[in-house]
């Protein structure tokens, strides 16, 4: 049996977890639409993305079509995922730069010409627009705060007694969520992918796929790069 995408990921040591979706037979039968996510919370993408962004690239060389999601709305928010306080928020016209920047340096990484052509898409498109109440009934609705609460970076902020955790970035998983949904909606995409500390968000977004259409989607995750002491 040829190889697929997840054979060579597994190979190079990119999979961290994978979810138990059919992913490898989905890979091996069919061109999947598979997404990562940056959000612009600084000018430049650092050495850490690198991991990500060639796994995603792997996608592309074995055939399948990577999106690269710029979080223009996400980073408004902030993703409490690694983080032990709370981002500092900026403001939207910060956002919107860095966004600009990012897109400049992820379209140096992938192909956007052929069959299997990347996506190079901005969540504000979508999730700017959004009404609160309207959102917290369609969507909110599907989120247990008690498995919310239960997300190992919500965690940890909770049992730092100093720091916590927000409002404004406990319901980052919920856009993140969002955006798995639409993307599986309005582009077909059915996986998602990024670091470890994604895995919470990633798998949010599988159930809400499945809450509110009834598709499947897959998930995995890729190893952090950290420093010597594991940070």
């Amino acid at each position: 049996m040829a190889k697929t995408v997840i054979d060579v990921l597994e190979e190079r040591g990119f999979v961290e977890q994978i979810t138990d979706t059919g992913m490898r037979e989905a890979a091996a039968a069919q061109t999947i639409k598979c997404y990562v996510g940056f959000d612009p919370t600084a000018r430049s993408l650092h050495l850490g993305h690198v991991i990500p962004v060639m796994g995603l690239a792997h996608f592309q060389r074995m055939g399948h079509i990577p999106i690269a999601l710029v979080g223009g709305g996400t980073g408004m928010i902030g993703d409490p995922s690694g983080k032990t306080v709370e981002r500092q928020l900026l403001s939207k016209d910060d956002v919107e730069e860095n966004a600009r920047r990012l897109r400049d340096q992820l379209s140096k990484f992938f192909s956007f010409d052929g069959p299997h052509a990347a996506l190079l898409l901005n969540n504000a498109e979508w999730l700017m627009p959004l009404k609160l109440v309207d959102f917290l009934r369609d969507i909110g609705k599907h989120f247990s705060v008690n498995s919310m609460i239960a997300k190992e970076s919500v965690r940890w902020r909770l049992e730092e007694r100093g720091q916590g955790i927000s409002f404004t970035e406990f319901t980052y998983m919920l856009l993140q969520a969002y955006d798995f949904y639409y993307l599986h909606k309005h582009y077909g995409c059915t996986a998602q992918a990024g670091g470890k500390d994604q895995w919470g968000n990633i798998t949010a977004g599988i159930d809400l796929i499945r809450r509110m259409s009834g598709g499947t989607a897959h998930g995995l995750t890729f190893p952090l790069l950290t420093t010597a002491s594991g940070v």
